[in-house]
């Protein structure tokens, strides 16, 4: 109704303002009024409101035609209204203007006459004339006894009877009986309908007058209103007889009063919050001042009575709950309820409330609990007897208690348990989103949690059980609940009332009091505190720990251990601030010089894996926070993830695990659990347990896996983008150790259904999930192991047989079972070109196996069950130890042996079934469709390279695969090949690795060096593990040759060969690595090579020269990179340490004489070389292969190919030229470019600028100081420099020496026919020129046929050897070895040392005499020739020359350093091939082209030659001291080719 006559008020406006703006004429108007003015009753009064409107805003304008038209528009209506309403409504003007009143002024002086009539004159009573007896008659009547049948009408009646008869008051008659009323609060029944009935006889507003009136009197400050008195009004007002409008206004305090009193509260407990943060110095002064101010406070005084909250108390009590509710809605939030009397009050009426429900559903079980009787009142609200009901009013009602319910824990407890009741309901029913009620109803506890709850747990004070209580309902929310009602609870509910703001300053001072106290002595005491801290406010507590943990690490465990006080809700608040602490957006994750990650957040993850071990915490929300992270691609956090299963599992992933614990780790889990790990790793069980269900529950297992697997690349390319190179490096280590770890756990952990059901085929993972395929192989390998058994359990228990063979063949048809399918899948992965050389048999099989597969850990076994023994006794031994405890500790060590023994047992059958299982795949392994060295490069590229760097038990397993492969003689793979490229090139390989892959990859080095070395110490077992296995066949023939010639086999010396130069490329590229100046070629390099120290470095030159680079980085890096200083100086200490068990070159592979060396090669082979020994003869064919590979280099330059001949070569050269050729096909191209530009091919560059100037070097020193002599190292730039400057200065001088020595020589060459008695001399002449060249061994070919007797021979080598200065260049870039005299014995065994002493001078002398006479008869020859061959040595094209000095320089500048690069040695073995086959016939014209070579060589090349006598004098001391030797690596496989393509 009352909606309709607006909206006609509304036209009726409109309709009359057009009238008045002229729009609209005003007898239109008037019409339309008449039509609709029968409508309704109130129209005509509705059209006098709009009348009056208009008349006031017409009255107010300026312009005289809009108020006329208004007049016409009122004149043509006046039939339509009464005139006594237009009078009631319009302004006397307006009725005057109307004619409706003659004299406006006139009608205003009478309607002021008629109200103060009404209004202000007051009835005269007589009160002479009142008789008391009438009052005394009232009071007499309202205060008998009403329990008869006394009804309210009755005494009406009488009460208007003694009005009448003694005259009295009305409203004095009514106060009496509200006094009455007051005294005898029990009679509501009577008293209310008497008052109501009363009130027909009186004006509406006369009770809530004189009610005001009471309330006023005691509105003095020092009056206090009763009780009853509230009482009355308020159950007046919850009959309606008053309004409480009409009440409000006569209570005290104002609204504004109460406002401001607010105000001022949220001030004061700011203020105190302030003084609390404030650090105060105590002085006397600042005491004092805080008593004056304690004694201001208590002289105040006590506010006035608040008459509203007094009202609103009464009304709460008797269960009024709509009038107390806008009496709270008139004041601040929690204003009133803040006030105990009234909270309590509320609480009371809450208790009545929930009464029936809590009853059915709330009380526990053998609970008996006191039931509370529901109020008398009819009108007090509806009692709840469903969860609906609760919605009506209880939410309602506990709303506006919020934070004050903590005045009672009872009603707390009840609320919490019908919370628990209710979510039991709504997690039964499916907690189906259909249920819309439901749903309200669920966030309404929600809300009510956050509002009320929370805050009232704030202000309870240590109430641990409220804490337990409220955990019951908690832990039915999921996690993502609790954890967004903490969040409020701790950054926004605190600030909302001033009493929370007081305790939340309250609760960190005294956070701040323990945390100073607490140590590891007093861990008990401070975590009582902390447990009572935390009951009430741990949100604040926890903060605050926190943010003490991430300053000062040394504080995580006493924290740990006093956190044991706490209740289940504070551990799960702990794990929500723990997250927020790590979430928090204005920490920074790295430390300020961007390399390393913040120590906060390592000292967080830290406490993390300790508390989330220690105590029952649910880890789904932080599983979920590390999922998170790295979907937004931040791998930082991956540090709490790697500390929580560390702690939780005990699964530890270190780089610096001992081989020992490495071994051990290969075992069963028991061996695992027992050796594998630092710390001893007890009582996981239930805590991994815990790990698993959260991971399971969540569905977090394999995404966890899969994030970690994608992220690693991420570190990489996406979130390394800015960061510096060494921290990308850490967040990728960081992020595989996880993987590999958290892999490991789920391994080890989850049953095998739950494993298979959850990873996915491994064509899946790789292609659907995008996951790497070393980390697909990862996750699935335990999938395929537990498949295998339990088909193989499967097949036993089918068909039952004890046999051997039997369980073998079971064990291979379930393998073949289980791995058929992943076989089909691997297909997917690579191109199908791939598969042309390794089969998807032998890829699965590699990925499949894992290092418990392939061998037994005996003496891990042995070691732990030895240490067991060794407990046991211990335990016997021990006197103090109780008989009882010493029985299970004897128990448990037994059951433990026992449980090792058993393990071993089945690992041992399990392995011996695997070998089986590969002895009869291996056929179908290696298909190699294009080269062998293809397969090798498919299996290095595909197999070993990336399961190597995984993890430090695949490092080993990679290099226990490859021995397998060799043990097992698998068709087509070559055991040579695969580790020549292992060892030969691995500088790319240590450049592109992180830390820990870099100490991964060491491993492996170190494993396949222990194999290497195991076949190079000795001959037998070499024969036995290597002789005659296809993995060691030098010869490549046609796919599917199996076994063959012994000749095609390596044997075991050039294996030694072989084995020093794989040890001098690692010298050479560690070296290089170490020169670079680069962070991460240093740092890795040092890693590797301190992981392989135990079988590198074996040979001493090579120790030598790593040593001095690695002092040479330690000077370097003091100061500039602290880390490397540090890692260089480790190596360095562990290095010589190693020194005594370092043994010379000879020592390490059987060195050949110095072939290169022109004495040398003129003493080996005469007549008698037929005769000697076969070491000898052996050794005199390879010096002639040395001798003649310069002189084809130089060759193959200058004249291109010339047959040279010679008869004696034997069989062994051919066998090395099969190794070589072998070895070195992966480098044919590289070998080919080197010959013909070598400055530009990578073996130069690897070389560096070392190597090229090493020769340079030699020269330089030579000429300038004899004391750099014995210097190995490759020298500076600047020295380098200088070396050239001299070089070129020194020229044109040694042309000229050259070319006369050459000249000497070959004259020489033709006497010696003629005059055999002066061959000795010649030779000896010729040596002691060639010396003086500083070792530059250039071979004359006419000396290789010298008829010179042995035992001449003999001695002439040694004193040569003697005389070879010591200026050989660095180890690291040529194989030059230091040999000593005992080495000479191996070729001339019969004779001592003395004797050789005493001819090598006598020898030494005779030379000397001979050269000077020899020089005075040549020098005349040599200067008819001068000229011609400064000629030739012009015409050589400054290409060639540049080349010959490159070949002289880098590659061949050292002649023995044919180890590292052959391509100068087949070129000699071709030659001598060439030599057998025509014996004698070329003998002249061989030397003639091979003198004339040896012309343009040594003009080519830079050699320095001097014939001074004190020079050979000096040569000779210095030669004392060691020899340089060249490594003769005769044949590379180049040159080999060439010959057969020939």
């Amino acid at each position: 109704k009352s909606h309709d006559s607006l909206n006609i008020q509304q036209a009726l406006y409109e309709l009359s303002s057009h009238v008045v703006r002229g729009n609209l004429k005003h007898e239109q108007a008037s019409g339309v009024l008449a039509d609709i003015i029968e409508f309704r009753e109130d129209m005509p009064s509705i059209l006098a409101d709009a009348f009056c409107i208009l008349d006031i805003e017409t009255s107010c304008l300026e312009e005289k035609t809009k108020r006329d038209c208004f007049t016409q528009l009122v004149l043509s209506c006046l039939y339509l209204v009464s005139d006594t309403v237009l009078k009631e409504r319009l302004d006397p003007e307006t009725l005057e203007s109307l004619g409706l009143i003659k004299q406006s002024q006139q009608f205003n002086q009478k309607s002021v006459k008629i109200k103060t009539k009404l209004f202000y004159k007051q009835q005269k009573f007589n009160l002479l004339r009142e008789e008391n007896e009438g009052y005394a008659k009232l009071i007499a009547e309202l205060g008998q006894d009403l329990s008869g049948n006394i009804t309210s009408d009755l005494i009406l009646e009488n009460i208007k009877s003694l009005i009448g008869c003694f005259n009295l008051d009305p409203n004095r008659v009514l106060d009496i009986i509200l006094e009455v009323y007051e005294c005898r609060p029990e009679y509501d029944d009577f008293f209310v309908p008497l008052i109501e009935s009363y009130m027909y006889m009186c004006e509406p507003q006369t009770l809530c007058h004189i009610l005001g009136f009471k309330f006023k009197f005691y509105q003095d400050p020092s009056g206090e209103t009763p009780s009853s008195l509230y009482r009355v009004a308020a159950v007046l007002l919850q009959h309606n007889l008053i309004d409480l409008e009409d009440l409000y206004v006569h209570l005290l305090p104002g609204d504004n009063a109460i406002i401001e009193e607010h105000k001022r509260e949220i001030v004061e407990a700011k203020q105190i919050v302030r003084k609390l943060t404030m650090v105060v110095l105590s002085s006397e002064k600042t005491e004092e001042k805080e008593k004056e101010k304690e004694k201001e406070e208590e002289k105040t005084e006590k506010p006035p009575d608040n008459q509203k909250l007094g009202l609103l108390e009464a009304l709460l009590k008797i269960g009024d709950w709509q009038h107390a509710q806008s009496i709270m809605d008139q004041m601040p939030p929690f204003y009133a309820t803040s006030h105990k009397p009234i909270a309590i009050a509320l609480c009371q009426l809450v208790h009545v409330t929930i009464e029936p429900l809590y009853r059915r559903v709330g009380v526990p079980k053998g609970a008996k609990g006191s039931p509370i009787s529901p109020l008398p009142n009819k009108r007090a609200p509806k009692q709840a007897d469903s969860f609906e009901d609760l919605r009506k009013e209880v939410f309602n009602m506990l709303c506006y208690l919020g934070p004050h319910l903590s005045h009672d824990p009872i009603l707390f407890a009840k609320v919490v348990r019908l919370g628990k009741a209710f979510m039991k309901e709504f997690q039964s029913d499916g907690n189906k989103q259909e249920d819309k009620e439901k749903m309200i109803l669920f966030s309404c506890v929600l809300s009510i949690t956050d509002q009320v709850l929370l805050p009232s747990l704030s202000l309870m004070d240590c109430n641990a059980c409220m804490s337990e209580e409220l955990w019951g309902m908690f832990k039915t929310f999921p996690y993502q609940y609790r954890y967004r009602l903490y969040g409020q609870w701790k950054n926004e509910t605190y600030n909302s009332h001033p009493l929370l703001v007081k305790v939340k300053a309250q609760t960190i001072d005294r956070a701040k009091y323990i945390m100073k106290r607490l140590t590891k002595e007093n861990v008990k005491p401070s975590g009582r505190q902390i447990g009572k801290l935390s009951h009430a406010n741990p949100t604040i507590l926890f903060d605050y720990i926190l943010s003490q943990i991430q300053k000062y690490d040394n504080l995580i465990t006493p924290v740990v251990d006093s956190l044991k006080y706490l209740t289940s809700l504070n551990y799960d608040v702990l794990a929500y601030c723990i997250i927020e602490a790590l979430a928090n957006p204005e920490k920074e994750r790295m430390k300020h010089d961007d390399t390393t990650i913040s120590s906060w957040l390592q000292s967080l993850a830290s406490f993390c894996g300790a508390v989330f071990r220690k105590y029952p915490i649910e880890l789904a929300g932080l599983l979920q926070y590390v999922a998170n992270q790295l979907k937004a691609g931040k791998s930082f956090d991956l540090l709490i993830l790697k500390e929580v299963v560390q702690k939780m599992a005990g699964i530890e992933i270190t780089e610096e695990m001992t081989m020992e614990q490495l071994e051990a780790m290969t075992g069963g889990e028991q061996l695992k659990a027992e050796g594998g790990y630092f710390g001893q790793i007890r009582n996981t069980k239930k805590s991994s347990q815990r790990l698993k269900d959260a991971l399971l529950d969540h569905d977090l297992a394999l995404p966890l896996c899969l994030l970690m697997a994608q992220q690693r690349n991420g570190v990489i390319f996406q979130e390394g983008g800015e960061k510096h190179l060494k921290l990308v490096g850490k967040l990728y280590d960081q992020c595989h150790d996880t993987l590999v770890q958290f892999g490991g756990f789920l391994a080890s952990n989850l049953s095998t259904e739950d494993y298979i059901k959850r990873v996915p085929s491994i064509d899946v993972l790789c292609n659907e999930f995008h996951t790497p395929h070393d980390a697909a192989f990862f996750l699935s390998r335990p999938m395929y192991a537990h498949q295998i058994s339990s088909k193989y359990d499967e097949l036993k228990k089918a068909e039952k047989g004890n046999k051997q063979q039997h369980k073998v063949h079971k064990y291979i048809t379930a393998c073949e079972l289980v791995m058929a399918p992943v076989h089909e899948a691997v297909i997917s992965l690579h191109p199908p070109k791939v598969w042309d050389d390794i089969s998807p048999q032998f890829y699965a099989t590699f990925w499949s196996l894992t290092m418990y597969d392939l061998a037994v850990p005996h003496s891990s076994y042995d070691r732990e069950v030895n240490k067991l023994k060794v407990q046991m006794k211990a335990i016997d031994d021990n006197q103090e130890m109780p008989p009882n405890k010493k029985k299970k500790e004897k128990e448990r060590c037994t059951a433990l042996q026992d449980k090792l023994l058993e393990e071993e047992k089945k690992q041992l059958e399990h392995v011996q079934r695997v070998l089986q299982r590969l002895k009869l795949e291996k056929d179908n392994w290696l298909l190699a469709k294009s080269t062998k060295n293809e397969t090798i490069t498919k299996f290095l590229q595909l197999c070993i390279f990336p399961r190597c760097i995984f993890s430090a038990i695949d490092a080993v397993y990679c290099a226990h695969f490859v021995e397998l492969v060799h043990q097992q003689k698998t068709p087509n793979f070559s055991t040579l090949l695969c580790y020549d490229r292992v060892f030969s090139d691995i500088i790319y390989t240590v450049a592109s690795c992180t830390e820990n892959e870099a100490s991964r990859y060491g491993r492996f080095l170190c494993c396949m060096l222990e194999t290497v070395t195991r076949w190079h110490s000795d001959r037998v077992i070499y024969e036995k593990e290597c002789g005659n296995y296809p993995g060691f066949l030098t010869i490549l023939r046609a796919t599917g040759f199996d076994g063959g010639n012994k000749a095609d086999q390596l044997d075991y010396e050039n294996f030694r060969h072989v084995v020093h130069k794989w040890h001098y490329k690692l010298t050479k590229a560690s070296v290089h690595c170490l020169e670079t100046g680069e962070y991460t070629h240093i740092r890795n390099i040092l890693i590797v090579l301190t992981k392989i120290l135990p079988w590198y470095p074996k040979v001493l030159n090579l120790g030598q020269a790593l040593e001095r680079r690695v002092h040479k980085i330690c000077q370097e890096e003091k100061e500039k990179r602290p880390d490397l200083y540090a890692l260089a100086m480790g190596y360095s200490g562990q290095l010589k340490s190693r020194k005594p068990f370092m043994i010379p070159e000879n020592e390490f592979h059987h060195k050949d004489p110095p072939a290169r060396n022109a004495v040398a090669a003129t003493v080996q082979n005469g007549p008698g070389g037929a005769g000697m020994p076969t070491s000898l003869t052996i050794n005199t064919a390879k010096l002639e292969e040395s001798a003649a590979e310069e002189t084809d280099k130089l060759k193959e330059k200058s004249q291109g190919t010339v047959k040279v001949i010679n008869k004696t070569v034997n069989a062994t050269p051919k066998v090395t030229t099969k190794i070589y050729s072998f070895l070195d096909i992966g480098k044919e191209k590289d070998k080919e470019k080197k010959e013909k530009i070598p400055a530009t091919t990578p073996e130069t560059k690897a070389l560096g600028k070392d190597g090229k100037d090493k020769p340079k070097e030699e020269r330089a020193n030579k000429d300038e100081k004899p004391r750099e002599i014995k210097e190995k190292t490759p020298k500076s730039d600047k020295e380098k420099e200088k070396a050239k400057k001299e070089e070129k200065a020194s020229k044109e001088e040694k042309s000229k020496t050259i070319v006369t020595t050459i000249e000497s020589k070959s004259v020489a060459e033709k006497e010696r026919e003629k005059e055999p008695s002066r061959e000795k001399d010649v030779a000896k002449d010729m040596k002691s020129k060639e010396n003086t060249k500083g070792g530059e061994k250039i071979p004359v070919a006419g000396s290789l046929k010298s008829p010179v007797p042995r035992s001449e021979t003999s001695e002439c080598e040694r004193e040569q050897k003697r005389r070879k200065v010591d200026i050989h260049s660095s180890p690291s870039h040529s194989s030059t070895v230091k040999v000593s005299i005992h080495y000479i014995n191996h070729t001339t065994p019969t004779l001592s040392k003395s004797k050789e002493r005493e001819v090598d001078k006598k020898d030494l002398d005779k030379s000397r005499e001979r050269s000077r006479e020899r020089e005075k008869k040549e020098e005349k020859d040599r200067k008819d020739r001068k000229r011609d061959h400064s000629n030739s040595d012009r015409e050589v094209p400054q290409d060639s020359t540049k080349r010959r000095k490159e070949e002289n320089g880098t590659t061949g500048s050292s002649k023995h350093s044919k180890s590292e690069s052959p391509s100068d040695s087949p070129r000699s073995n071709e030659k001598e091939r060439e030599k057998s086959k025509s014996k004698s016939s070329g003998k002249e014209k061989g030397d003639s082209i091979k003198a004339e070579k040896m012309e343009k060589s040594s003009s080519g090349s830079k050699k320095e030659s001097r014939h001074d006598k004190e020079k050979e004098k000096k040569e000779k001391r210095d030669s004392t001291g060691g020899k340089e030797e060249k490594k003769q690596y005769p044949f590379t496989c180049q040159h080999f080719r060439k010959n057969t393509k020939k």
